[in-house]
């Protein structure tokens, strides 16, 4: 009786999508709102935290089609400057930059620029595309609809829609009416010629880029020095930038086009790419190089052109033919404990160290009212529960349980007077108290920053908590759900309260931080370890609660996170992706963006090493060990921080973490420097670290991307 409860209240957040796969994104009203009470009415109306209206949120009315404003909507998305303010600002739309302003649609294929701080790509009108004898070119753009990989944007007054698909080497058009197209740009026409029916024109401009047009029916054009013409048109017109001298390959796939695209967890550790297409012929997508890495040739009808690349700051973009794409990532353990387990001898120093620290725990001494921060310090505590529970040093866990159900519950029960968690139904999701007055507050949690960060920490705390104390688990069951699905929900469907994944780009295959505010440079992401921890925490909390789905689709995004991470924030010497300045200087990046490559952090300058290494380590769990699994890569890592550790100032908590990593591959000498901190992190501790390394192996091993650490490899390849 009680799996059936725990599995109607799942699939009452969380589409069960590894059965029902084809389910497409539907657009129908929600159902009413759930009571604001904090009790479950019934399995079939999730718990919902109590309702507030934010004073900072912008209106979504302003860009989104009427139909899309009842169901949750994007807050950390690959198209949110589309959205925000003006939606004037550009985004990254692989391979090209977009940008929406005046009724107009710019296109540029970005150059980049590189120096030893950071890389960035050059947004540059290379062609605007708008209409002649428009009767309101102020007139804002509408987003039609949107899916996991694509967006739809109209331009009303235009009667253009464009259908904006991650990967796609084509910019498609729909010109919806008769209307006469008009194709400017900054830079001088140099040519602008026709094939023999007029369904492909091939456009060279003086800054050495050829661009190629190709219409579905015949169509007329005329141009000057900056500026193309169409007779009066409707149909679609597709342009792209040729990438190299050849067009055939264009030619061959330009009748076969993309109007949406979805992602399906079909099995856990693999995702399907399912795109709807138009036209005739094969569907030709750029994958960048993690899909390369990941792409299962084996398990889809996939041919992968390795001559037809685009360039990127995310790496070269290479051709792939094929309606529909298997990504397949090595599986990854979660577990409680340590992968290896402690030595038995180390046991005495761990408990010493375990002593004292539960000793400091005190619920009424927390000064922090942060959703952060306070996060980092229950979930610290966490961390000495399990750490107990690995040396059997059962006797402080009682303590812990109490110091842990004394400071969650009040955030879950709304009893917490300085802050707490609320439900907001403007974009559908949690907001904090602070939050939802203050943009500032929270580091921007009530405009949907760091979602995944903050709640990744309570997740933590709320998986050990109903780990050691199931009764209290039960009790509260629902309130952790709620919180898990503000960022992980699945669903689909026009009743779901949360928007779907909110800050995990299915397309680029991690999350982003930013939630809706304007950048320039597009979304972003700083610390991917506390992004792994959310996605971790929520697979543990799955194994708390007995929820195999939800163990599935929390391992599998740490997995790709992870990946991810490995991929573009993690510079090894001697790679090519970033550039030889950059990684002659950088080990890690410090903000990843959708356009930028950042040096700095926003709490630190690019010399502060330390804090660079250690916000992509925080916290130390036992998934750190598959985040840093390349030990030729964190040896690199901890050598080029070392230096910045002899600079006044630097706090003891950051050298914490990079002894953490020299750990891995000098456990003695990370071990004596350890010893002699005088301070830790908020959300660490000397337990942690000395659990950390004397829970790592005495032999160094090699680059090994983490398999090693999940034993049914052997047996499931």
């Amino acid at each position: 009786m009680g799996l059936k409860k725990i599995k109607d209240q799942v699939k009452s957040i969380v589409e069960k999508t590894f059965k029902n796969p084809n389910e497409l994104h539907k657009n129908s009203p929600p159902s009413s709102s759930s009571s604001q009470s904090f009790t479950m009415s019934s399995s079939s109306q999730p718990f919902l935290f109590p309702l507030t209206q934010s004073t900072l949120l912008p209106d979504p009315s302003s860009f989104f089609a009427p139909h899309l404003l009842s169901n949750p909507l994007p807050t950390n998305s690959f198209f949110q400057n589309f959205i925000l303010k003006n939606g004037d600002q550009p985004e990254f739309i692989h391979p090209y930059i977009i940008k929406s302003a005046l009724s107009s649609l710019t296109l540029c294929y970005p150059s980049q620029s590189r120096n030893p701080a950071f890389i960035y790509q050059n947004f540059i009108a290379d062609l605007t595309v708008s209409v002649l004898n428009n009767p309101n070119p102020n007139a804002p753009h509408v987003i039609s609809s949107y899916d996991d990989l694509s967006v739809t944007l109209d331009l009303p007054s235009s009667n253009l829609r464009f259908f904006l698909v991650k990967g796609s080497p084509f910019i498609t058009c729909s010109v919806m009416e008769n209307v006469s197209v008009l194709i400017s740009t900054i830079h001088a026409i140099l040519e602008c010629y026709p094939n023999g029916n007029r369904t492909k024109y091939t456009v060279k401009l003086n800054n050495g880029q050829t661009w190629v047009l190709y219409a579905s029916s015949p169509i007329d054009l005329s141009h000057d020095e900056s500026a193309i013409r169409t007779g009066v048109f409707s149909g679609i017109i597709r342009i792209a930038c040729l990438p190299n001298s050849d067009q055939t390959c264009l030619d061959r796939f330009s009748s076969c086009y993309p109007v949406s695209g979805n992602v399906v967890f079909s099995q856990p550790f693999c995702l399907e790419y399912k795109w709807e297409k138009k036209g005739w012929g094969d569907l030709l997508m750029l994958a960048h190089p993690l899909h390369l890495q990941l792409l299962s040739a084996a398990d889809c009808a996939v041919t992968v052109l390795e001559g037809f690349k685009y360039n990127s700051i995310d790496g070269e973009l290479v051709g792939v033919v094929g309606d529909s794409w298997i990504l397949k990532s090595d599986p990854v353990s979660v577990t409680w404990h340590s992968i290896k387990g402690v030595k038995e001898e180390a046991c005495s120093e761990i408990i010493d160290a375990l002593n004292k620290d539960v000793a400091s725990l005190d619920s009424n001494g927390i000064a922090t009212t942060s959703s952060y921060f306070y996060g980092k310090l229950i979930a610290r505590a966490a961390r000495l529960a399990l750490i107990a529970e690995e040396v059997c040093h059962l006797d402080v866990i009682p303590a812990i349980r109490k110091f842990l159900k004394d400071t969650v519950e009040p955030w879950l029960e709304g009893t917490f007077e300085a802050n707490g968690f609320f439900y907001e139904s403007k974009w559908g999701g949690i907001v904090s108290k602070q939050g939802a007055s203050d943009s500032g507050a929270d580091f921007g949690f009530g405009v949907y920053n760091d979602h995944h960060f903050h709640i990744g920490h309570f997740l933590y705390a709320i998986a050990v908590l109903a780990k050691i104390d199931p009764i209290w688990g039960r009790k509260y069951r629902p309130q952790a759900y709620a919180l898990m699905a503000d960022f992980m929900n699945l669903s689909r469907r026009s009743n779901s309260k949360y928007a779907r994944l909110r800050c995990f780009d299915l397309w680029k295959l991690h999350s982003w931080a930013g939630g809706l505010t304007e950048f320039a440079d597009g979304r972003n992401q700083e610390s991917t370890s506390e992004a792994v921890n959310a996605y971790y925490s929520a697979a543990l909390m799955g194994l708390a609660y007995g929820d195999t789905h939800l163990v599935a689709i929390g391992s599998t995004l740490s997995a790709l996170e992870i990946h991810a991470a490995q991929t573009w924030w993690h510079v090894k010497e001697g790679s090519t992706l970033y550039g030889e300045e950059f990684t002659k200087n950088n080990r890690v990046v410090g903000v990843l963006w959708s356009n930028k490559r950042d040096s700095s952090l926003w709490f630190a300058p690019p010399e502060w090493k330390e804090c660079r290494l250690g916000i992509q380590v925080l916290p130390i769990l036992p998934i750190t060990e598959l985040l840093f699994s390349d030990v030729q890569f964190v040896k690199q890592l901890v050598e080029w921080t070392m230096p910045a550790l002899a600079r006044e100032g630097v706090g003891e908590g950051w050298k914490g973490f990079v002894y953490t990593l020299e750990a891995i591959y000098d456990k003695v000498g990370a071990l004596h420097k350890t010893r002699s901190l005088t301070g830790f992190d908020d959300g660490n501790s000397l337990s942690n670290l000395l659990w950390w390394i004397h829970s790592r192996d005495d032999e160094v091993g090699g680059c090994d991307r983490g398999n090693k650490f999940c034993w049914f490899r052997h047996y499931s390849h």
